[in-house]
């Protein structure tokens, strides 16, 4: 059985806002309609995180948008969903989050087969001055990158 990846959306801002420390996949239980609007793209992952209550994973912020044809059966697009995953990754989860001050945040949605999964990071978030230095870093990789491209014409 082959398993067809498919990126939904992508949480920019997070790799940006965080040093991303250990990566994990969870199912979301989601309802009909919403399904149907993840299919069209119409997700936000922009502010949202991930919280431990009584052992079971939930997702805060995430904006799924209300699908149009099925307006009747629609839920509250902001509203906290349940992740699926086994007892053993949420209780390590819980426990270096604890610990050591870690954030559990998305970090992208896709499509594996028909299921729709989310992948969360277990994070540590950056300082200003990390935030600088990895711009810099990227610009001096950008203007490296132009220099070779004009040296190859």
């Amino acid at each position: 059985m082959s398993d067809s990846i498919r990126t939904i959306a992508k949480n920019k801002k997070a790799y940006h806002d965080y040093f991303i420390i250990e990566t994990f996949e969870a199912g979301v239980e989601l309802m009909g309609s919403e399904v149907k609007s993840i299919r069209n793209g119409r997700v936000n992952l922009k502010d949202s995180w991930c919280s431990i209550v009584k052992g079971e994973l939930f997702v805060n912020g995430l904006h799924i948008s209300v699908y149009e044809q099925g307006a009747m059966w629609c839920k509250d697009p902001l509203r906290v969903r349940k992740l699926l995953m086994h007892k053993k990754e949420i209780m390590k989860l819980m426990g270096q989050e604890q610990q050591q001050g870690y954030a559990i945040i998305p970090l992208g949605m896709y499509f594996k087969g028909n299921r729709v999964k989310l992948e969360i990071g277990l994070c540590k978030g950056k300082k200003l001055y990390d935030k600088r230095e990895d711009m810099a870093k990227k610009s001096a990789k950008r203007t490296i990158e132009r220099a070779l491209k004009e040296k190859q014409y």
